[in-house]
């Protein structure tokens, strides 16, 4: 399995007056361990496009274990489970310092070709070979 992990600590202009992050802003710190998955294997949202595709997130789910607090540091790791129709990757958010669980998700995208704007039913060769994977 590919996976990356980003630390953040989650910043005052991220919180409501309770000093709890929104729950909007874990899309951004998704995306953020996304994108260093993404680099990993060399095929980023700059690669996808040079590909001739897009990839849009189409289904995001999110378990809210545990709040996130301001000033706290969390690692968010990314880890991808499917590539063969769509990619999926799971997420887990702990705190850095207790190890403890405080979120888990999962991301489902697709690929779109950008010259016909038709989505593919199976994932592009591209993606196999920045996976190393023979098809």
């Amino acid at each position: 399995m590919i996976e990356a992990e980003v630390v953040i600590e989650i910043p005052f202009h991220d919180v409501d007056v309770m000093r709890v992050a929104w729950h909007g802003h874990y899309v951004k710190y998704l995306e953020l361990a996304r994108c260093a998955l993404l680099d990993k294997i060399d095929y980023n949202y700059k690669q996808m496009e040079d590909s001739g595709y897009a990839w849009p997130v189409i289904d995001i789910r999110i378990r809210y274990a545990q709040p996130l607090r301001f000033q706290q540091i969390v690692c968010v790791k990314a880890t991808l489970t499917e590539w063969e129709n769509r990619l999926k990757v799971n997420y887990l958010i702990e705190d850095q310092e207790t190890g403890q669980r405080l979120t888990r998700a999962h991301t489902v995208q697709v690929a779109v070709d950008h010259t016909s704007g038709e989505m593919l039913y199976a994932s592009p060769d591209i993606l196999f070979n920045k996976l190393g994977i023979a098809r």
